[in-house]
């Protein structure tokens, strides 16, 4: 040993080489010790960059198709009404132009007696589409299809109308006061692949067929889109054009867009479903950032003789430090390999089931920027975790060469640099975040959480010294209890570990629960049954007697409607706003909007004052609260707002909160009345019924009022909790990955603890002990400390899935006894048979051949 010491000393260049050297001696001696380990590293790191990398897949498939996705190179959509011919020509002179028309209706089959269903219609011209192309079954072209067949003009549409109308191609459908035919199903739309919801089916006929539907009415919802493709020899590219367009028109209400504004709705929800995943994901690398401390912690542990064998033959704190250092990073970096590998897989894995069961566009690649950041929190976490058994093992005196102490603790250096590198990985982590404040708040609750469950741990070992002392009549329970407040007891790295996994894994159950809950439960039994939209003035009145009339109505509800968009605040144009991200919805596109003599039902005034009943003034508006702070508004500001090409400005006049969960009737504006007087306004409606009566009014209301669009609310609800269902099952896989990176922590403490409980078992045998007594003291231990543990995740997952639902998500919090109490138990159930699986050896261990060595 010391030969090769002087000889390695001679061969090196310096300290930092010879701990190298010395690393690599190690390394070559295996690594046993340190496969879990690696497990915990690269479970972590794998799931961190899985998430960014299918995220990442998501956003590079939405930019190379965003000009087909768009529709072309530039789009102006408008509601209510065309553009005026100078901003057409002022298009077709840059390129080729088609105009489409996009509204929702009711459709229902000639014959038969299903129910009528609502579709997204979608009219379109020669030209379309601009990019892309239409897929059809059976093969055929698009005009062809649209054109008249028997007497009827054609249509096509989504294999879901078919199923749901009961229809097949060649029947006739009645779309307002036209009938058609179905002509194909509609297989691959190519300006569609990036929605995320939709409240019903798409139906697409010809433009020229429109008309005769009678769904154009003045006031209706209708949206009109120019989409504009540039010739391949064109200049001038899509975001100078857009700047153009706004300098040429600066008057008009339409909405300028080009493929950089592409799949707005899919781009939003997946990097809020990524960014929750991905908190999960650093949750699981957090984790097993326990299991990295408890591997790391064994292995020096099992080296405490070389180290004083060392430092006895001249070896310095320094390199010892050192040695270990480049020891443990080197296997950091091996773990953070596997998790990178299986991370680069993910979205090749993933793209054949998002392909089946979802329509994104989703291109698979490699993604170097998520991988790095996923490298780069792996690496700082093995360091910020390894660090605390790194900097005992460099204290550890020559004099432990000749008899055991307990580890020492560090000096205030080393708990300075402990907490920089902590403040380091909490920082990146925030850096690398799409939210910043969310991520924030994600490292301050899982620094608490942390520390709570060390204290918890801590007490924990207290008590369970305090009842081992007055434990009299069962010694495997004395036995139990004792061991889990011994010096050097795995009590809280366990705590910590399994407590973390089943505490992620109750929040993301509870959380999911309550939501579905809210949307299958307790909204609809609130909720109206219909709303009915595109009401004209002269329907009101027959609308509400056909309503009226309908067995077991409890409720009808209706209020006057127009579109319009906020073009000012206090004089300021809206393009110069600066409002945060989550609240720029307040300016993307046209608002709906409506005026009342009386505070709307489910509002409350926050500030200000509500106009009188009789009020003939000025126009006067009230703001919904969030919309108002995202806006900086209060009372006695000014908002213009551009309605059908006419600005009017209207002073805020007070601010209200809005009870959204109940689903009546509510604006984000609600205006004095007359402040529009003479727009071509249509009406909502809302009406409550039993379930028994809804097919009879959805009838009836068809049958007289064909332009009317009825919104039946459990079929958008539904909608609505499929996709949170499909969210949710990914975030509770990934929290199940969270909660096998905490048993992998488990399992390496037992793996740590297993020549304490051999050494313990022998000398237990020698007094007299059976292996049924040592397995009934081993199985209690393990046994409580799961059960306790899985109590502690009840208590904090439950409390912190109430804050997230009530403040972070704004709903009714509800708590599942049975699904949370299963968790618990399930986490005691696996402590248990990993507990078990550890001391098995420790059972079987003869105590002889321990005996004659020592």
């Amino acid at each position: 040993m010391v030969d090769s010491l002087v000889l390695s000393a001679r061969a090196s260049r310096g300290p930092q080489l010879l701990a190298l050297r010395f690393a690599w001696r190690e390394l070559r001696g295996g690594i046993a010790g340190f496969r879990l380990f690696l497990a915990c590293l690269a479970l972590g790191v794998a799931i961190v960059a899985a998430v960014g990398s299918l995220a990442a897949s998501l956003e590079a498939g939405i930019a190379a198709d965003a000009t087909r996705l768009l529709g072309g190179d530039l789009e102006l959509r408008r509601v209510y009404r065309p553009l005026e011919p100078d901003t057409l020509s002022f298009l077709q002179a840059r390129g080729l132009t088609s105009t489409l028309v996009e509204t929702r209706s009711m459709v229902r089959p000639v014959t038969g007696d299903a129910a009528p269903l609502l579709v997204e219609l979608k009219a379109v011209d020669a030209p379309y589409p601009l990019v892309g192309q239409v897929d059809l079954d059976p093969p055929q072209q698009l005009a062809e299809a649209l054109a008249s067949h028997d007497g009827a003009r054609g249509a096509v549409a989504d294999p879901a109308l078919f199923d749901r109308l009961g229809v097949h191609i060649g029947d006739r459908i009645k779309l307002g006061a036209e009938e058609f035919i179905l002509t194909a199903h509609l297989v691959t739309e190519p300006d569609r692949g990036a929605t995320v919801f939709s409240l019903g089916p798409r139906l697409m006929i010809a433009e020229d067929a429109l008309p005769a539907t009678d769904l154009l009415v003045p006031g209706s919802l209708v949206y009109y889109e120019t989409r504009l493709s540039l010739p391949p020899t064109a200049t001038e590219r899509p975001d100078a054009l857009a700047k153009a367009v706004r300098a040429e028109f600066p008057n008009s209400d339409f909405r300028v867009r080009t493929p950089s504004d592409a799949g707005p709705g899919i781009k939003s929800f997946a990097r809020r479903a990524a960014l929750f995943l991905n908190f999960v994901g650093l949750a699981a690398l957090l984790i097993g950032g326990v299991g990295v401390a408890n591997a790391v912690g064994a292995y020096l542990e099992g080296k405490r003789t070389t180290i004083a064998t060392l430092k006895c033959l001249g070896a310095s704190a320094g390199l010892i430090a050192r040695l270990y250092l480049a020891l443990v990073l080197g296997l950091a970096a091996g773990g953070v390999f596997i998790g990178l590998m299986v991370g680069a897989a993910a979205p090749y894995i993933a793209a054949p089931f998002l392909a089946a069961h979802f329509s994104v566009p989703f291109r698979a690649a490699i993604h170097a920027l998520p991988l790095a950041e996923a490298a780069a929190l792996g690496l700082l976490a093995a360091l910020a975790f390894a660090f605390l058994p790194l900097a005992r093992a460099r204290r550890v005196p020559a004099a432990d060469l000749f008899r055991a102490t307990a580890p020492r603790s560090i000096d205030l250096r080393d708990r300075l640099l402990l907490g920089g590198i902590c403040l380091v990985l909490a920082g990146f982590t925030v850096l690398v975040s799409a939210d910043k404040l969310l991520a924030l708040g994600f490292v301050v609750a899982a620094a608490l959480c942390y520390l709570l469950f060390r204290v918890l741990a801590q007490a924990l070992g207290r008590l369970a010294q305090y009842l081992a002392r007055r434990q009299k009549g069962h010694p495997a329970l004395r036995l139990a209890l004792a061991n889990l407040a011994r010096p050097g007891a795995p009590t809280t790295s366990v705590v910590l570990s399994l407590g973390l996994g089943l505490t992620v894994l109750v929040v993301v159950v509870l959380a999911q629960g309550s939501l579905h809950r809210q949307i299958a439960q307790t909204l609809p039994a609130v909720a109206p049954a219909f709303y009915f939209i595109d009401i004209q003035n002269d329907q009101a009145e027959p609308l509400r007697a056909t309503v009226g009339r309908t067995p077991g109505l409890t409720a009808f509800r209706e209020v006057p409607m127009l579109r319009g968009r906020i073009a000012a605040v206090n004089g300021t144009p809206a393009d110069q706003l600066t409002v945060p991200k989550d609240q720029q919805w307040v300016l993307q596109g046209d608002r709906g909007l409506t005026w009342s003599d009386s505070l709307p039902e489910g509002s409350r005034l926050t500030a200000g004052h509500w106009w009188p009943a009789d009020y003939q003034g000025p126009p006067l508006v009230s703001f919904e609260e969030e919309a108002a702070a995202a806006l900086g508004l209060e009372p006695g500001d000014h908002v213009t707002i551009s309605v059908l090409g006419r600005e009017i400005t209207a002073e805020v006049a007070s601010i209200r909160a809005i009870r959204w969960t109940d689903l009546t009737i509510n604006f984000v504006m609600v205006f004095s009345p007359g402040s529009f007087a003479g727009a071509p306004a249509t009406w909502l409606a809302t009406a409550s019924l039993p379930p028994e009566s809804e097919a009879a009014l959805a009838h009836a209301v068809a049958a007289q009022f064909p332009n009317v669009s009825t919104i039946r609310v459990k079929d958008a609800l539904a909608a609505v909790d499929g996709i949170l269902s499909a969210v949710g099952a990914a975030i509770t896989a990934t929290a199940g990955l969270a909660l096998a990176s905490g048993l992998l922590v488990l399992a390496s403490a037992v793996l740590a603890e297993e020549r304490r409980r051999i050494y313990e078992a022998v000398v237990l045998k020698v007094l007299g002990a059976t292996r049924r007594d040592l397995a009934r003291a081993f199985l209690l231990e393990q046994g409580l400390l799961g059960l306790v543990t899985g109590l502690l995740a009840i208590l904090l997952g439950s409390i912190a899935s109430w804050v997230l639902v009530t403040y972070g998500m704004e709903n009714e919090w509800s708590f599942s006894g049975p699904t949370v109490f299963a968790i618990a138990l399930g986490g005691a159930a696996l402590a248990l048979l990993i507990g078990l699986g550890g001391t098995w050896r420790a059972l079987s261990t003869p105590a002889a051949p321990h005996l004659r060595n020592e």
